[in-house]
């Protein structure tokens, strides 16, 4: 069989493919605790749902305009503006299948052949890999744990070249949970301002889950804003991970483009969830507010079983959902059958010996960590780590 050259350019998510071998072992009889997959395990708030089930009464069951209703793309301006002060009209928005069609639709619309895109490391798995599928050339700034994990204005200038076409981040950050401050946002878009050929992927999917503050966006400084795309979606803050809805915020010219490119691949999203989502982003914010609560006090036991793991050293995130530890003191250690040489096989060693899922630092750029999800109950979070201290000890 002669497939593609393309596939050889990129790797299958490390997220999915750890959730994929716990749900085999599950299928298999094993008690697997997912630790791994950065989706709630809250409900989809009620008054969403009762939304998405007028829509279907009312048979919203047609094809959706490519770029999205009308109603919710106004929705989204109003979203930004209550929420970030931010001034967009409904032909800056494109609603697409999801944050991750929207980042895959804003790299494709952007990137050629030797483009390179500076990405600081962590990041989530998909940034580098859309960026190689589409024959960009990712270019990396590694950030130290001691510097919270964030990028500074003058290794981002440095990483600057000719052939940079886009600067790609999150805050706040999968999977480290670092979250940009206003005054360090404000030292990136100036060095932005001396660079007008770089654009900006501001990833703001996990807005809502912020416990430092007040979430700062980049698309606030208006000088550089017409090349600021903002990403955001409903799967996280609202629990909506299933219903497939993403959008950008982003220039006319940008967003004409990224419709072009849906166009072809996927047409509009889902007519009920975007109804629903008119809702969502419309109305009380409340059922996020105590989502984003409960993760809080999920933070802080996750924070205190951490400390018990001998060696293992982790800064507290101020937002989203993960730890992401450094595990690097159990490298090169053996339980007499299986040697531990680096994340990836420490998270195989887990899995099979502690039977819960995790995911290798590699896959995020940073090899020394795993990432650990606080999406799960606090007693299967409390279980999890009881038999990941279990297995870890007999590490010697």
């Amino acid at each position: 069989m002669s497939l593609s050259s393309r596939l050889q350019r990129f790797s299958e998510p490390e997220t999915l493919r750890m959730a994929k071998m716990g749900r085999e072992l599950r299928a298999k009889g094993f008690d697997v605790i997912d630790l791994s997959l950065g989706e709630p395990d809250f409900d989809t708030p009620e008054h969403i749902k009762v939304a998405a089930k007028v829509a279907v009464d009312e048979n919203w069951s047609h094809y959706a305009p490519v770029a999205g209703y009308p109603e919710l793309r106004e929705a989204v301006c109003t979203k930004l503006k209550r929420d970030n002060n931010l001034d967009y009209k409904p032909e800056n928005i494109l609603v697409s299948t999801g944050a991750k069609q929207s980042i895959a639709n804003l790299i494709m619309a952007l990137i050629d052949n030797g483009d390179e895109v500076i990405i600081p490391t962590p990041y989530w798995v998909s940034y580098s890999e859309i960026v190689k599928m589409s024959e960009g050339v990712p270019v990396m700034i590694r950030t130290k744990a001691e510097a919270g994990y964030k990028v500074s204005a003058a290794e981002v200038e440095a990483a600057i070249t000719p052939n940079t076409k886009l600067f790609m981040f999150s805050s706040p950050c999968n999977p480290t949970g670092a979250v940009y401050s206003r005054d360090e946002l404000a030292a990136l878009a100036e060095v932005f301002r001396k660079h007008p050929q770089v654009y900006i992927m501001s990833d703001e999917i996990y807005e809502y889950i912020n416990y430092s503050g007040k979430h700062e966006s980049i698309a606030q400084f208006e000088d550089i804003k017409d090349r600021v795309i903002i990403i955001n979606g409903l799967s996280k803050g609202f629990a909506m991970t299933g219903y497939r809805l993403g959008y950008i915020a982003g220039a006319p010219e940008i967003v004409k483009a990224c419709e072009k490119i849906q166009g072809q691949i996927t047409s509009g999203a889902n007519a009920v969830t975007q109804r629903a989502a008119i809702t969502a982003l419309t109305t009380d914010l409340a059922p996020s507010k105590a989502m984003v609560k409960e993760f809080e006090q999920r933070k802080k036991v996750m924070m205190k079983l951490l400390a018990e793991l001998p060696g293992v050293t982790c800064i507290e995130p101020d937002g989203a959902f993960y730890v992401f530890p450094d595990v690097s003191c159990y490298f090169g250690k053996s339980d007499g059958t299986t040697t531990v040489n680096n994340s990836d096989e420490l998270c195989f060693y887990i899995l099979e010996n502690a039977h819960v899922t995790t995911v290798t630092g590699k896959a995020f750029g940073e090899d020394k960590c795993i990432r650990i999800a606080y999406t799960n109950s606090l007693p299967k979070i409390e279980e999890g780590m009881k038999r990941i201290k279990e297995a870890l000890a007999k590490l010697k």
